[in-house]
């Protein structure tokens, strides 16, 4: 995530800005502007940015996973616009805010850019059957495996999702970026990739 501006320094005021709905939280870093028609490099959170330790809630807990971030960097200098979606169900669980969501995103901000890498656009999903109003919403179209969160970033970076790729660590992303459009994906777990193309 490109590094975090004054006018976004104070991530504690980041709800109010952030969330387009109740659930959805969609924050662009910086003025992403590319090109249009270009392909994207999307990228879950937790299991593939970070460690997944449980819904991280707590930045003393968090860990960015080395080989991944050497990805987000190659793609910022090579210009491919970096993307993270990511379901964030602790939400609607009531583990943890949208303010603690905050203090997790500004602290994963400032440690990729400490290592000269960013995302361009950040969007998470909080809702969750069973969860806690007004997030107890079912089959929510933003929530993986749904396309939602693909196709919004699709829209509002002007990218062309036939040229993007998804790397996940569950097969709901990998369900996600089918149904998104996009032709591959790659499944991240301990420190290693393996492709699952569509083969439709």
């Amino acid at each position: 995530m490109a590094g975090i501006s004054g006018a976004d320094a104070a991530w504690s005021d980041w709800p109010s800005r952030y969330l387009v709905e109740p659930g959805l939280w969609v924050q662009p870093f910086g003025a992403p502007h590319f090109a249009p028609g270009r392909g994207a490099l999307f990228l879950d959170r937790d299991g593939v940015v970070i460690e997944d330790t449980g819904y991280p809630s707590d930045i003393a807990t968090i860990v960015l996973r080395d080989s991944v971030v050497s990805v987000m960097r190659e793609a910022n200098e090579a210009g491919v616009p970096v993307v993270i979606v990511t379901n964030q169900s602790g939400v609607a669980r009531g583990y943890f805010s949208w303010v603690d969501f905050a203090a997790v995103t500004a602290h994963i901000a400032a440690e990729l850019a400490a290592r000269s890498a960013h995302a361009d656009l950040l969007i998470a999903c909080g809702y969750l059957a069973g969860g806690k109003p007004p997030l107890d919403v079912a089959d929510h179209p933003a929530r993986k495996p749904g396309p939602g969160m693909l196709l919004r970033a699709g829209e509002m970076l002007g990218l062309d999702l036939r040229r993007s790729v998804m790397v996940g660590d569950k097969p709901s992303d990998m369900e996600a970026a089918r149904r998104a459009g996009l032709p591959a994906g790659w499944l991240v777990g301990d420190g290693t990739f393996e492709q699952r193309a569509d083969d439709g």
